[in-house]
């Protein structure tokens, strides 16, 4: 019987998905970084990750600064990642779209699109307004009876390969000398004010100068055995694919004002909703809601595409957000009792687009003890631990 292992590195990264795998990244590229990255990942298939089952969309549409500024800065990385991410002069192929996102408001939503319009555009948004007149003479395939204003992403939002991101980050972070571990973390050893080391189920210890949490869904339980309390939850969000003889052309991801989105995908169309409050419970299984489609999606499509109402649909799956329960915004940073733990999570959906921006803020943090390039600390724990909560307006 093998005896248990040990391991040790300048900072280990639980977590190997798009968020874990941009800080291996942006630290193994970090030239004022001169130190070891271990990445513990439980599932290297990455089959059941939020990464993989997502929706796989950048937007800039938001209604908080910083999350403006993060995805902005996402936009820019996705664009040049033929070059960042080459490897052996091999370079990734994410076949970004930049389809844009089109939010619809009626009258009781009008304000808040206005407001959330002018701060976008005071950070140089390319985003437009468009009255019912003009939205219908743009997209005469939707029906705009019922609304107010529309608001329409013209340049910098889409969607892209999540998957091909993702390995794209994990092989140049690979080929800049990070370390890649199948493994699954159960205990942390900390002291006083410090994480010692991380227990691995196999018995194999892991020690660490700085422990960086990108765990999604299972950064709770990281949190727990480090002695904290972390108000992220895992929520399941369904994702489905139909057909229809309705091409809808010029197609941008379209929000309507239900909540429920569609948007292109391949020959057909994507398409989901986040449940209501009192039917979104925490939950890590992988079943796929179908009611969700038969009472809420398809009589919303139907009612907002006419031509939507002979739809067909063909396929489904499910994968889960890690929702912070306080605001919907992450939660980055280190936690007062512990020095050198950082963490990354509660994205609610948005990490994805985020995980260029949050990689490269990991890195500065253990670098420099501080931000360089954005300015962060809005989602550091001190909100969180006051209870005093940064909202994000615009959830999807």
């Amino acid at each position: 019987m093998n005896s248990p292992t040990s391991y040790s590195a300048d900072v280990v990264i639980v977590g190997g998905a798009v968020v874990g795998s941009a800080a291996a990244y942006f630290l193994a590229a970090q030239r004022d970084f001169q130190g070891s990255v271990l990445v513990l990942e439980q599932d290297p298939s990455y089959q059941h990750c939020a990464t993989t089952r997502s929706a796989a969309s950048i937007r800039h549409q938001f209604s908080t600064p910083e999350n403006i500024r993060m995805s902005q800065f996402g936009t820019d990385f996705v664009r040049q990642a033929a070059q960042l991410l080459a490897v052996d002069g091999l370079s990734p192929e994410l076949g970004f779209h930049e389809g844009g996102y089109l939010f619809l408001a009626t009258q009781a939503g009008q304000a808040i699109l206005e407001a959330n319009h002018a701060l976008q555009r005071s950070l140089a948004v390319d985003v437009a307004m468009l009255s019912p007149a003009q939205l219908q003479q743009r997209f005469a395939w939707i029906n705009s009876t019922d609304l107010s204003l529309a608001s329409l992403g013209q340049s910098g939002e889409g969607w892209l390969d999540a998957h091909a991101l993702m390995h794209a980050l994990r092989r140049k972070a690979i080929a800049l000398g990070a370390r890649y571990l199948q493994a699954k973390v159960v205990g942390v050893q900390r002291g006083a004010q410090a994480v010692q080391s991380v227990q691995l189920a196999d018995g194999s210890t892991v020690r660490c100068g700085m422990l960086i949490n990108a765990a999604g869904t299972g950064a709770t339980a990281l949190a727990q055995c480090a002695g904290l309390t972390l108000p992220v939850q895992a929520r399941k969000r369904c994702v489905f694919y139909f057909t229809s003889s309705e091409t809808a052309p010029g197609c941008p991801l379209v929000i309507d004002p239900s909540g429920v989105w569609f948007r292109p995908e391949g020959k057909g169309f994507i398409c989901g909703v986040s449940p209501p409050p009192e039917q979104d419970p925490p939950c890590l299984d992988f079943e796929v809601r179908h009611e969700l489609f038969d009472e809420l999606l398809w009589p919303t499509l139907a009612a907002r595409v006419p031509g939507f109402e002979a739809l067909r649909l063909h396929n489904a799956w499910a994968g889960h957000y890690d929702v912070n329960t306080l605001d919907h915004n992450v939660i980055l940073g280190a936690h007062p009792e512990l020095d050198n733990m950082l963490f990354a999570n509660g994205f609610s959906g948005h990490g994805l687009q985020h995980a260029p921006a949050v990689g490269r803020a990991l890195a500065e943090l253990v670098c420099f003890g501080q931000y360089r390039t954005l300015d962060l600390s809005a989602f550091g724990w001190r909100r969180v631990l006051a209870h005093q909560p940064l909202r994000e307006i615009n959830v999807v």
